[in-house]
């Protein structure tokens, strides 16, 4: 299989119809969050981006309103089929769960408020912590590609962990101030690059 530092992924989706069950599968694995799913499946199996491209995928996701997760899956079907790619993989992020979820809404409506219930789902936002925060650290070597030098994306990644989880700042202040001055100085640097080439 090529190797994906090449900065071009090795493969794409053969059919609309592998997109959507893709997506599908995806979904229903996204107990608490799906982005180390997403991470896993796309990346690593289905070699359908590289680890940059998803780590700048995911950052456009994160930032435009909505689920980050639909946001990416209608970016990823534009990418390879167009509208028509971008409305299938959002129909198999959403279709199956959401039947699951309605189901399930309707089996569990009478025990929503039982401690048991309760404890049991605390316990699977931790789960799901653990494999975002182990998403976020496989993803770091990527951070080598970035435009910005490594020291300043860990100092605006601490900033903006300190920013969220210890002051509480609402998070689109955050994605405008620290956002904004990331995309700021990597447009500089990309620029002066530019200019500095013969």
């Amino acid at each position: 299989m090529p190797d994906q530092s090449s900065g071009h992924a090795s493969a794409r989706p053969a059919s609309l119809k592998a997109l959507f069950w893709a997506f599908n599968w995806l979904a229903l694995q996204g107990f608490g969050g799906v982005l180390a799913v997403v991470q896993r499946e796309l990346v690593d199996k289905k070699r359908w981006l590289t680890r940059e491209q998803f780590v700048e995928d995911w950052a456009v996701a994160q930032i435009l309103p909505g689920p980050n997760v639909v946001n990416l899956s209608l970016m990823i079907g534009q990418r390879y089929f167009g509208l028509r790619g971008g409305l299938v993989a959002l129909a198999g992020m959403l279709c199956l769960p959401l039947l699951i979820v309605l189901a399930l809404a309707t089996a569990f409506a009478g025990v929503a408020d039982s401690a048991q219930v309760q404890g049991a789902l605390r316990g699977m936002s931790a789960v799901a912590a653990g494999m975002i925060a182990a998403t976020g650290f496989k993803l770091l070597p990527s951070l080598a590609q970035n435009v910005l030098p490594k020291q300043w994306c860990w100092a605006l990644a601490a900033i903006t962990f300190i920013a969220v989880a210890w002051l509480r700042i609402r998070l689109i202040l955050v994605l405008v101030v620290l956002g904004g001055c990331a995309v700021l100085i990597a447009y500089w640097r990309l620029d002066a690059r530019t200019l500095k080439r013969p």
